[in-house]
């Protein structure tokens, strides 16, 4: 992600209109029309946005304890008609339950906790992760 981790600062996502724009040209690029967006952690500042103002250009939507739920207000996360599953470990004891307070608006989601987990629950029970998002991917049309 643009300025994350080792990469260089990019002004284009300073706002989360950029941050829009920019998963949105990825997306295009990459010819994915429709997919189901997987959101751990610190690309909550990418896909919350995209999420909210995009939804109906994904089939579903995974957050895993995401960045930046508590940035929109209950009534946009109503207004989305996204399915999602939100997802987290049992041990994240702060991201994963404040963003399943936030998130819990969403009108189409579940809720799926991975028990003996961490805030990277993909990570620490991979097996478990991987059966949750797979039984959601499942039910989707």
């Amino acid at each position: 992600m643009p300025g994350y981790g080792d990469s260089p600062p990019a002004e284009m996502v300073a706002t989360a209109q950029g941050r829009v724009a920019f998963l949105d040209h990825v997306l295009q690029e990459l010819g994915m029309w429709r997919p189901v967006l997987v959101s751990p952690s610190m690309s909550g500042r990418f896909a919350l946005p995209f999420l909210l103002a995009r939804g109906d250009r994904l089939a579903g939507f995974v957050p895993v304890a995401p960045v930046g739920t508590k940035d929109y207000a209950a009534e946009r996360y109503r207004r989305v008609q996204t399915p999602t599953l939100i997802l987290y470990g049992d041990r994240d004891a702060s991201l994963g339950p404040q963003a399943l307070q936030s998130l819990q608006h969403l009108p189409r989601h579940r809720v799926a906790v991975v028990p003996d987990a961490g805030h990277a629950c993909y990570l620490d029970k991979p097996e478990d992760f991987h059966r949750a998002l797979l039984g959601f991917l499942r039910q989707l049309k």
